[in-house]
């Protein structure tokens, strides 16, 4: 039985392509980019494949554009900070992790960028009819957090971003990258930051950033890429130009071993969404979930009534063995949007591991739970 239900924060147990490309790695070795010997070939075109894997799993054609991050934290950071704001403005989403609103703050303190928040229903989804008012053409730039590492709410992008025009969207994918279905060209999207070690099931220290128009950020880093190396300017060519310093190779190899898996879900959506709605029958908690199940990804959240979070995640722990993350999920600004700020909640996000059984017994442990409380 499969009881870590803490996948938002990483993904657990991972595919077992994973260890085995990491592992090939480490028996075959060499650098990326650096030499012309059949060591580092083979291994920039393992690098080159996982980009291309990475750009099909997010719908773009644009492979190149794919730059390779420490984590979805770096890439945000990188175009954030890399960014021009004339306008001094920048409209965000009201379920942002600390991955979007700390950089904006620094900004709003060292350049005065001020920070708007999109019109949105009380489950923190973004507004539709509401948002088509908003002169979008006032803002520098656009920040939407894809799905909610809070509530699990799935943001309605294409018609976002069909709203904003010429405005710059930035969509922040750490939680829907390998969940929920992404097509970066479709919809038009400027720029996408995900994670590798979460819904894609690689390991930790991976990321990546999708930019649509290069010209839109300058490089965060600078130092070698292995071309143009007499010359003291940072390359302007994709992915050099965001790509100074030697990858991280080994995870890499192990990105690839997860997209490379293939592997679906194996637990039931109707099933989950079942779930779902048996715990808001449930008097002792609050349910933290989208309020139209169409979007709803495969993270919730509850808040215990009459009970501290963290006594809630130990007793899950100690008396059923269930793995969850209490608190604020670096995320505040969610909390505050839902209305659980500053005591936060227990949350639980599941992964393609899981079953229909494993669903079941998490049922029975909050019935119980509650059954003790009422």
């Amino acid at each position: 039985m499969n009881l870590y239900f803490d996948n938002s924060s990483t993904s657990f147990p991972k595919p077992e392509g994973v260890s085995q490309s990491i592992n090939e790695y480490f028996s075959h070795g060499g650098t990326y980019g650096r030499a012309a010997y059949n060591r580092v070939i083979e291994v920039s075109r393992k690098v080159e494949s996982t980009r291309s894997l990475l750009a099909n799993l997010i719908g773009t054609s644009l492979a190149p554009n794919v730059v390779f991050t420490s984590n979805a934290t770096h890439a945000i950071n990188l175009f954030i900070r890399g960014m021009r704001y004339p306008k001094k403005k920048v409209i965000i989403s009201p379920l942002e992790h600390n991955a979007v609103c700390r950089p904006l703050q620094y900004l709003f303190q060292t350049a005065g960028v001020g920070v708007d928040t999109f019109p949105h229903h009380p489950d923190g989804r973004i507004d539709i009819q509401k948002a088509a008012k908003v002169n979008f053409a006032s803002y520098d730039l656009g920040i939407i957090n894809h799905v909610s590492n809070v509530n699990g709410v799935i943001q309605p992008i294409k018609e976002i971003k069909r709203l904003m025009g010429n405005t710059p969207l930035l969509v922040d994918a750490s939680q829907s990258a390998g969940r929920v279905e992404i097509r970066a060209d479709e919809w038009k999207l400027d720029a996408l930051a995900l994670t590798g070690h979460k819904g894609i099931m690689g390991p930790t220290g991976t990321g990546a950033l999708f930019i649509r128009n290069p010209d839109m950020a300058d490089p965060l880093i600078f130092g070698g890429t292995g071309s143009n190396s007499e010359s003291y300017l940072q390359p302007i060519d994709l992915p050099d130009r965001f790509e100074a310093g030697t990858p991280n190779i080994v995870g890499i190899y192990g990105l690839w071993g997860a997209l490379s898996s293939g592997m679906g879900y194996s637990f039931k959506r109707e099933h989950f969404v079942e779930l779902l709605h048996e715990i808001s029958t449930f008097s002792s908690f609050k349910l933290l979930a989208a309020d139209d199940t169409d979007f709803q990804s495969d993270v919730f959240s509850i808040k215990p009534l009459g009970m501290e979070v963290s006594e809630l995640a130990r007793i899950l722990f100690e008396k059923f063995s269930v793995e969850t993350r209490s608190g604020l999920h670096c995320a505040p600004l969610a909390h505050r949007t839902l209305g659980t700020f500053t005591t936060g909640a227990v949350r639980f996000s599941l992964s393609k591991f899981h079953t229909d059984n494993d669903l079941d017994y998490l049922h029975s442990c909050l019935k119980k739970i509650d059954e003790g409380r009422s």
